[in-house]
């Protein structure tokens, strides 16, 4: 009995103390992603009413390049500084990271380079909340479900999304594991995070699929044909965009000079293709897909120019283009596969996500956040495909990697258990 109650107690602390924190890194993430998302909603209306701007690109590219050239090299590795951080704990993010991060990102958007906002608020609420390892002494092990904490907290309030937020805090760190010691405040804070953007009086996208048809033989045939495809897409996002990159710090030795070049590539393709629908985050794009068929263009256009902007260093995200190459992929596949461009429209939304970023039950929650319960067998089976069949390659270079499936042995190159 006395062990019982001796267990009791200590659950009873460790919810009251990560209560505690979490709410702090909510307070922090949810302000940070809000004053973030009012900045870029600023920057893309300046830069939509004024598109003459994105011939300044190569300059605010140069510019970004100096500043994290001159101040910024310790957390240049963004995303992947907080994964490894979290796998192998050496020192506190620098909080500079935060206010580098925003900066530069809201720049990319108000010049017109194809950047995204998920890596600006994950880097937003893991740097956040790493200040509150000294202040709240914890150690090693604590600051590892801090910083895991942060990461969740920052995805659910850019999206509005707290539940695959807090999924994606956990299982971002290594493929086809999830650290479950990390789940109550990962979850605390995600959900507190989201709640803090929208008391700021954030509004996020409603993305309408309006009918899902019933399971049958043929949907599940067809949604796994789709899944094929939306892996590949984000294999090849996720392996260009790393080539380009390690293209460019091979032969541009001086780092502002790389997305001073990408910068000008991005506006003469602008200029040659007479319109700014593949540079910025691209909702309205987005949003075109659930409401009427698109080119398949749509899609290969985002990814040329995403993956243009950040392979050659701009800051920002992948997630949002992923969104919009995967929104605009299925959208132009419905036809072949005689489903409904919405369905496959919101199945791919996720589903190259899922295959990039290696996450597929996040990919999944979302969908039944964004779009509602019916499209989840469809979006679940979509992101499972999509993530088998995007060969690991992640857009997260920190990420680490278990045992895949159907492999018959470990590459003890990407053992989780180091």
């Amino acid at each position: 009995m006395k062990a019982h109650l001796d267990s009791f107690v200590l659950a009873l602390r460790y919810l009251l103390k990560w209560s505690l924190v979490s709410l702090l890194i909510a307070v922090l993430a949810g302000s940070a992603s809000a004053l973030f998302l009012f900045s870029l909603d600023a920057a893309t209306a300046y830069r939509e009413r004024q598109p003459w701007i994105i011939w300044l690109l190569p300059l605010a590219g140069f510019a970004v390049g100096w500043v994290y050239l001159r101040w910024g090299r310790e957390v240049e590795a963004g995303n992947n500084l907080l994964i490894d951080e979290i796998h192998d704990p050496k020192q506190v993010v620098p909080l500079r990271m935060a206010p580098l991060v925003l900066g530069g990102t809201v720049i990319s958007h108000l010049f017109g380079a194809s950047v995204g906002r998920e890596g600006t608020a994950v880097q937003l609420g893991g740097s956040l909340a790493d200040q509150l390892t000294n202040v709240a002494k914890l150690g090693p092990g604590e600051r590892r479900i801090l910083l895991m904490a942060g990461i969740s907290a920052g995805f659910a309030s850019v999206f509005g999304t707290p539940l695959a937020g807090a999924i994606f805090g956990l299982e971002v760190l290594v493929i086809g594991r999830m650290r479950y010691d990390a789940i109550f405040p990962c979850m605390a804070a995600a959900i507190l995070a989201d709640q803090v953007g929208l008391a700021w009086g954030v509004h996020h996208t409603h993305y309408a699929v309006a009918a899902v048809p019933p399971i049958t033989a043929w949907s599940i045939a067809a949604i796994v044909a789709a899944g094929v495809a939306f892996g590949l897409a984000g294999m090849v996002f996720a392996r260009a965009t790393h080539a380009l990159s390690g293209f460019m710090k091979r032969h541009v030795a001086y780092a502002p000079l790389r997305p001073l070049i990408g910068g000008a590539v991005v506006a003469v393709a602008v200029w040659a293709v007479g319109t700014q629908r593949y540079v910025g985050l691209g909702i309205p794009v987005i949003v075109e897909a659930f409401a009427h068929p698109l080119p398949i263009w749509d899609a290969l256009g985002k990814l040329a120019f995403t993956v243009a902007s950040l392979g050659t260093g701009f800051k920002g995200g992948e997630v949002t283009p992923l969104f919009y190459i995967g929104a605009t992929l299925g959208n132009a596949l419905a036809p072949l596969l005689e489903l409904p461009f919405p369905l496959l429209a919101g199945v791919g939304f996720v589903a190259v996500f899922a295959g990039a970023a290696n996450t597929p039950l996040a990919s999944t929650v979302m969908a039944l956040e964004l779009f509602g319960p019916a499209i989840g067998p469809y979006a679940a089976l979509g992101c499972v495909v999509a993530y088998l069949c995007s060969g690991h390659a992640g857009i997260y270079k920190a990420q680490r990697g278990a045992k895949p499936p159907f492999s018959a042995g470990r590459d003890p190159r990407r053992d989780a258990d180091r």
